[in-house]
């Protein structure tokens, strides 16, 4: 059944947040296999693994792929390679929560160069003023920051950004989730040389694998799949404020699972970029609610994309 217009921006708002409640529990899971595996190999083994899973499940088929959808598929995988490569470098050499405050930069940054009203503006200011919050909440009575994950965080910022413009073009292309299945796989053939070494530690070890194949599909497989099916409901310059909730369901799950303290600080920057999702939401809802009263036929236009998706993981028929 096809959704009306109006419907389209809550059930993306609905999957931002189902992407942001996944992401924290995938990176406690990842965390225990750093020590065994390094940053860079429990990349691979995730992305490896989201790869195989999407691959048997969607069944793409890109033999009937134009070229410029294998572009989209090529770059896509290029940038889950890299964002989630130097991320996990990062967070081995500085704290989580100033880590994802610094990575915010990208789709924040991403998100002003994109908008072109002031009330968006205003609300990407709210959630930068929530990142740095966050950020210096990170650095109180700590350690000064490891320069070289300062690089890293940076980096992976970057490729964040990049991440969201190539999901949203895979998703404008390619309909259902054969992009990102593809995209994976390119992900995952990047990182064969980091990928084979891991490999070989956990293929003796069931426990290391089990951990590693719940890390892919809690960080990959899940997160992936709703942020790719919200890019075709909403707005990049939205989306990308919307990801602000991701800190934010982070910091909780530390404070409710690993026992991390939530000081007066930490929760201020969380009411903040709550604040600024909320703003960004509402907003949208009452200019797609304003556009379908004036002109219910207006054709989709490129800040709003067409409603192709067809389920977040596709079963095959």
């Amino acid at each position: 059944m096809q959704q009306s217009a109006s419907s389209r921006p809550l059930v993306g708002v609905a999957l931002v947040i189902g992407s942001c409640l996944s992401l924290p529990f995938g990176a406690a899971v990842a965390a225990q296999l750093f020590p065994v595996l390094g940053p860079w190999g429990v990349t691979s083994l995730r992305v490896a693994i989201a790869a195989l899973l999407l691959l048997v499940i969607v069944r793409p088929r890109p033999r009937r792929w134009t070229r410029q959808q294998w572009i989209a598929a090529v770059l896509f995988g290029v940038s889950l390679a890299a964002m989630n490569g130097f991320f996990y470098a990062a967070i081995d050499r500085i704290p989580l929560g100033p880590a994802v405050a610094i990575e915010f930069l990208g789709p924040l940054v991403l998100a002003a160069v994109l908008t072109r009203r002031l009330a968006d503006a205003a609300w990407v200011g709210v959630a930068l003023i929530g990142m740095v919050l966050l950020g210096v909440d990170g650095l109180i009575g700590a350690e000064p920051l490891d320069p070289l994950g300062v690089v890293f965080i940076l980096i992976a910022a970057g490729f964040w950004a990049m991440y969201i413009r190539m999901s949203a073009r895979v998703g404008s292309l390619i309909p259902g989730s054969g992009g990102l299945a593809m995209g994976l796989l390119v992900a995952a053939l990047l990182l064969i040389p980091v990928g084979v070494p891991a490999a070989v530690t956990v293929s003796g070890d069931m426990q290391l694998l089990l951990l590693a194949a719940v890390t892919a599909v809690l960080s990959s497989v899940i997160p992936y799949s709703f942020e790719l099916a919200a890019l075709r409901r909403l707005p990049q310059r939205v989306f990308g404020v919307l990801l602000s909730l991701e800190p934010a369901f982070a910091t909780l799950a530390g404070w409710l699972i690993l026992g991390q303290s939530a000081t007066p600080l930490r929760m201020l920057a969380i009411a903040l970029v709550v604040a600024a999702s909320a703003g960004a939401t509402l907003g949208i809802r009452r200019r797609t609610r304003a556009d379908a009263e004036k002109s219910p036929q207006k054709s989709p236009d490129e800040d709003d994309p067409p409603a192709v998706f067809t389920g977040p993981i596709p079963l095959p028929e």
